[in-house]
């Protein structure tokens, strides 16, 4: 599974080995860190608490997607816009306090 960051045009690409099990500490150390060099932060969002529905929304589309993304973004999550795209991606953006704009993307692998 490959999640892409991006904080405007600006991108970071984050291989999760085993969705089953992602590294959720792993992956915000490396957001904070892509984010921090270019002179910004989180801005208060919850990418933490994100990135566990938005991995279950997908992984299992191997049997037929959306595993749970579709719910995911009719329930919404807090500033996030998020939207499901055929094939299983699943995308959450959101603008932060400094005018940027932050996007997670996460693609399935299969």
């Amino acid at each position: 599974m490959e999640l892409d960051v991006r904080l405007d045009n600006d991108p970071l690409s984050i291989t999760i080995a085993d969705p089953f099990r992602p590294d959720i500490d792993d992956i915000i150390t490396r957001i904070d860190a892509f984010l921090a060099a270019r002179g910004t932060g989180r801005d208060g969002m919850d990418i933490r608490g994100l990135l566990p529905l938005m991995v279950k929304g997908i992984v299992g589309c191997e049997d037929g997607c959306p595993a749970d993304a579709k719910r995911l973004v009719e329930r919404g999550y807090q500033n996030f816009a998020l939207q499901y795209v055929e094939g299983g991606i699943l995308t959450a953006m959101a603008d932060m306090a400094n005018g940027k704009k932050l996007s997670l993307k996460l693609f399935p692998d299969f």
